[in-house]
């Protein structure tokens, strides 16, 4: 069983044993949270708020700048990887090593061992990142508490491997159905089949040529596919209905207005009779030519990536503030069973964050 408080004078790679072993699959973030808050109302030149189960740290020196560094504290459901595990090679195995709980370590480290930033900085702990967006604790913050969000550049310690990745890709999922008529197979004449009525469909798909629009310096790539048909009654029956589910997954120079006058725009003359918005997020401008982020590539070092995927940076820049995601593990390890982190990367981010934020 995890302890029930934080120790913030270990070094970022236990404090991420510590964090993983603190059970918090989404929707039972409440013990960890709890941990997290006491922690930081204990560090003397932090303000601590709280909303639900998502905290919210402040340093208010003065500074002309302030930057947020942001991070889940939720999991996806573990799969007999708690508790953590340190092997010889000094990698780190467990449920949200990498995903992000070694992340949230070097936001904590920060919180706790830098009381004299360069710039004003805010910390934010959120709740159910890993379900539906509606309970994004993020989202609810900034419904709910805007001004505790205010900044002028944002640092989403998601997994990238330890490189800078800006902005994200807009997600739109929408559903494209066609009609037919119900007949029985052996008089399929008296009817009409639905799922030959999409053909149009997957041939425009097939056919479509994805943008590849280079923003700040960043080549995003769009792509545009089915992920899902859905169709047929019985095997000797006409189908009279057919969906097809289709993804957009579309560059940040696109609105999200735009996103979807384009994909209507696709399928003008498809055969569609009901077009479905299922899901649909915007994404985010890498914001790469703030001064903060150049300050900030140039202490991590490496060459910024797009990132290809959405994550929250894309509610900070609703909220009109640039982000880039920054994080210790490896997107690709992410939500399995074997995840895990290399310890020396969880200290070189806290180290690069370190030398970022006090010029040294």
């Amino acid at each position: 069983m995890a302890d029930t408080a934080l120790d913030l004078t270990l070094d970022a790679a236990q404090l991420t044993a510590q964090l993983v072993d603190f059970r918090s699959e989404s929707g039972t973030e409440k013990p960890l949270a709890d941990a997290i808050e006491t922690a930081l109302r204990a560090v003397p030149h932090l303000t601590v708020d709280r909303y639900g189960n998502n905290v919210v740290a402040r340093t208010n020196l003065g500074h002309a700048e302030r930057v947020i560094l942001a991070g889940h504290i939720d999991t996806v459901p573990i799969a007999d990887n708690v508790p953590s595990r340190l092997d010889e090679d000094g990698v780190l195995w467990g449920c949200g090593t990498c995903d992000m709980k070694s992340g949230v370590a070097v936001q904590l480290r920060i919180a706790a061992t830098v009381p004299a930033p360069n710039r004003d900085l805010t910390f934010v702990f959120y709740d159910n990142e890993e379900v539906a967006a509606e309970l994004n604790g993020l989202r609810h913050v900034a419904e709910k508490y805007p001004d505790w969000l205010q900044g002028d550049f944002a640092v989403l310690l998601e997994p990238s491997d330890g490189q800078v990745e800006g902005g994200c890709q807009g997600t739109l999922r929408v559903l494209l159905k066609t009609a037919g008529e119900r007949a029985h197979s052996a008089r399929s004449w008296m009817g009409a089949n639905a799922i030959h009525a999409a053909a149009p469909i997957l041939a425009r798909l097939a056919a479509y040529e994805p943008r590849r629009p280079v923003i700040d310096g960043l080549e995003y790539r769009e792509g545009l596919n089915a992920v899902r048909i859905a169709g047929g009654v019985a095997g000797n029956v006409i189908p009279d209905e057919c969906v097809v589910t289709v993804n957009f997954r579309y560059a940040p120079d696109r609105s999200e207005e735009e996103a979807l006058a384009h994909v209507r725009e696709i399928f003008t003359d498809c055969g569609v009779t009901e077009f479905v918005v299922d899901d649909h997020s915007g994404g985010a401008l890498p914001g790469l030519s703030h001064p903060a982020a150049a300050a900030f590539i140039k202490a991590v070092g490496g060459t910024p990536m797009p990132k290809f995927g959405w994550t929250d940076v894309s509610r900070f820049s609703a909220l009109g503030i640039p982000a880039v995601n920054y994080g210790p593990g490896n997107a690709l390890l992410a939500h399995k069973r074997d995840e895990r982190v290399e310890t020396a990367k969880i200290l070189a981010a806290e180290e690069r964050l370190r030398a970022w934020l006090t010029g040294a």
